[in-house]
């Protein structure tokens, strides 16, 4: 039976942002237990484990918050009222802003955007240091609307491709489809560092580090030391080694092998690594390694260490744990070699993903590539072992159980101590966004209900027994506006799901887009029935699918319910489950029907019932005011098979299987771009925003 919560420890956990009790659902209220709660308070570097430490922690904190002045982080938004934080200062509190820019300041007006320190010294003498986050109001909107393909960049083979998509692939799709086909942007998955080892989790959204991407995605024959390598006769045999990869993907039904894809690209850039840098390009590599600093020191020290005692740092020799500590330095040091083997390598894929935004920008795309913020890191990986101080040890990132998962979800992804980021003035995560910025034109924050609250799970206890911390989300929002900004880059919120009350209008007050999928969007507070195009909101990006989804092939054909069963993943007869999925379908058809959305083709000549019923979807949704349409890839060619299970590890080939057509067979970039299916699709597309 779950302990009470005594008054004490709820007013302690409600001074530290932690949650005794959560909503579901309007009319249902779920208290957390005593031990979630202080495991949490625990994480956060408070001692609730008795009543004798709970009270003294409890006065010891409303002690402190009566006597500061300011609090570590204070947000104004340019142009708007003075913050909270400032106007409760005592009356002839003196103020001294000291700006990004080197200048001395008395008060908030014309202060340029940016994270400045304010010193408050009030006439009792007291004085309190803060940083002051200033951001415009709201994020640049999109220049008009648009639309664009959404894609898993290894599951897209061109003839060119190691076994897998790569930066030269997702160039070239952005520079044919923003010439050819009008699209204005290409949205990716994240192409964050993944942890090494065989076998490598396929999952992109459980990385190694956020801050620096995989160079499993460089375009080999495109980096310039290439073609002055030695061993040609070496490099030629891994050449047609990769061929091979790719061969067993496209045309033997093989299974993308990331793994397999690394071992011959890494080995291809120890032999490019040899090959001395020009003045050019060692000037250029110097400015990257100058502009990362201690952050890509750390990454390419993690990746060297991880090379010698494996890819979890928790198992690594204790000295070596800390990044910090003199053992570390040393390894550093006798690794140096290694260390700027992934310093480079981490110089090369920026540079291309850099390139690939600017071919995309060339190619008339007014966003260009939408890169994926996923929400956490591996808690082994490289970002978790440089960042302990910001992270929150014990504790694992999940969700807790409604009418979809009855037993919760646990990523296990530590999070980030709210208190750490507003002591240091959101450093990490600043530095994390203005990385991201730097070669994207807009960016996609998975679960950006993260930006508010996180469900904390205790490692070593299943996700119901987890609690909601709570994030400063002004200033989460703030350092996000703040940074995009710089960029002049959008930002698309993924908040499908259940979103805590008030999230999706700061959000929009913010100017970030939220997320729309089609099967989603149902008049939940009226009939439940599909919700009319007019009835959509704006400021979204509209979707048929996503990765985690059935692809619209198959939901419209049924083909989804009947994989869930033969997987074992169904929780009620198949009949049943299959009624219920044709009736959600048919509403939705008949939807279509009434709007007239399913007379015509699009394309000329014969066009099957099914790739007619897929065309009047995206005609639907070009029927809302949403900024941004887009379109899921494997859905122009028919593709039946969704990327992503959820729910399966072993059972499905999650992340790994390519693009295919109707029939399953995979289909290349080249004959996607040659695909009369795709060009249908798109000239609806096309001709319906034309007009």
């Amino acid at each position: 039976m779950t302990a009470p919560l005594g008054e004490d420890l709820a007013r302690l956990a409600a001074l530290h942002g932690v949650a005794v009790s959560y909503r579901p659902s309007p009319d249902r209220t779920v208290t957390a237990s005593a031990a979630a709660v202080t495991r949490a308070l625990a994480a956060l570097g408070v001692d609730a484990g008795t009543p004798e430490a709970t009270r003294a922690a409890l006065a010891g904190r409303e002690r402190e918050l009566a006597e500061r002045l300011l609090p570590p982080t204070v947000v104004h938004w340019s142009g708007g009222a003075e913050p909270d934080a400032l106007a409760a200062l005592p009356e002839g509190t003196r103020l001294r802003i000291e700006t990004e820019q080197g200048e001395t300041r008395a008060s908030l007006d014309r202060l340029p955007p940016g994270v400045h320190t304010v010193t408050a010294t009030a006439p009792d003498g007291r004085g309190a240091r803060a940083h002051l986050i200033v951001a415009p109001p709201r994020l640049p909107a999109p220049a008009g609307r648009s639309y664009g393909l959404l894609v898993q960049l290894y599951s897209l083979l061109s003839d060119r491709s190691w076994g897998m998509g790569d930066l030269g692939d997702l160039a070239e799709l952005a520079d044919w489809s923003g010439r050819a086909l009008g699209a204005g942007f290409v949205q990716v998955n994240p192409l964050h560092a993944a942890v090494p080892g065989t076998p490598t989790d396929p999952s992109p959204y459980r990385p190694s580090s956020r801050r620096f991407p995989d160079p499993v995605h460089l375009r080999i024959e495109d980096v310039p030391e290439f073609a002055y390598a030695g061993s040609p006769e070496r490099l030629r045999g891994l050449r047609e080694s990769a061929a091979r990869l790719r061969e067993a993907v496209l045309d033997k039904g093989a299974l993308i092998d990331r793994d397999a894809v690394w071992e011959l690209k890494r080995e291809a850039l120890e032999l490019i690594a040899a090959v001395p840098l020009g003045p050019g390009r060692r000037a250029a590599y110097c400015d990257f390694l100058a502009r990362e600093g201690r952050s890509l020191e750390d990454h390419a020290t993690w990746c060297a260490l991880a090379e010698v005692h494996g890819s979890d740092w928790h198992r690594w020799p204790r000295g070596l744990r800390d990044p910090r500590s003199a053992e570390t330095a040393r390894a550093r040091r006798d690794l140096i070699d290694r260390v700027d083997f992934h310093s480079r390598l981490a110089w090369l894929t920026d540079a291309q993903l850099t390139a690939a935004q600017r071919t995309a920008r060339e190619a008339g795309m007014p966003l260009g590539i939408v890169h994926d913020l996923a929400v956490g890191v591996h808690p082994g990986g490289a970002d978790a072992w440089a960042q302990q101080d910001h992270l929150a040890a014990g504790m694992s990132v999940g969700a807790p159980p409604d009418a979809f998962n009855a037993r919760g979800q646990d990523w296990g992804l530590p999070p980030w101590r709210p208190d750490r980021l507003a002591e240091s003035g959101y450093a990490p995560y600043r530095r994390l966004l203005r990385a991201l910025f730097r070669y994207t034109g807009a960016l996609r924050i998975d679960h950006v209900m993260g930006l508010f609250r996180l469900w904390w799970v205790p490692q070593g206890e299943p996700p119901t027994e987890g609690t909601y911390v709570r994030y400063d989300a002004e200033a989460m929002l703030a350092v996000l506006v703040l940074e995009a900004s710089r960029a002049g880059a959008v930002v698309i919120g993924e908040d499908l799901g259940t979103v805590e009350p008030g999230v999706r209008e700061a959000l929009r007050e913010r100017g970030v887009l939220g997320t729309s999928v089609l099967w989603f969007e149902r008049d939940w507070e009226g009939d439940g029935r599909p919700l009319p195009p007019d009835h959509w909101r704006a400021d979204c990006l509209a979707t048929a699918t996503t990765h985690d989804l059935p692809s619209t092939a198959a939901r419209l054909t049924g083909e989804h319910v009947e994989l869930r069963h033969r997987l074992g993943l169904s929780t009620r007869p198949l009949e049943e489950e299959r009624a219920e999925a044709a009736a959600d379908t048919g509403e939705w058809l008949d939807l279509l029907s009434r709007l007239d959305l399913l007379q015509g083709t699009g394309g000329g000549g014969d066009t099957s019932s099914e790739e007619a019923e897929i065309q009047a979807v995206h005609r639907f949704l070009l029927r809302t005011p949403a900024r941004m349409i887009g379109v899921w890839l494997p859905d122009a060619v028919g593709d039946r098979r969704p990327q992503n299970l959820p729910g399966t590890w072993d059972q499905y080939p999650n992340w790994r299987l390519p693009i295919a057509d109707a029939d399953g067979w995979p289909v290349t970039l080249e004959q996607l771009a040659a695909s009369p299916r795709l060009h249908a699709l798109t000239e609806v597309l096309r001709g319906e925003a034309d007009g």
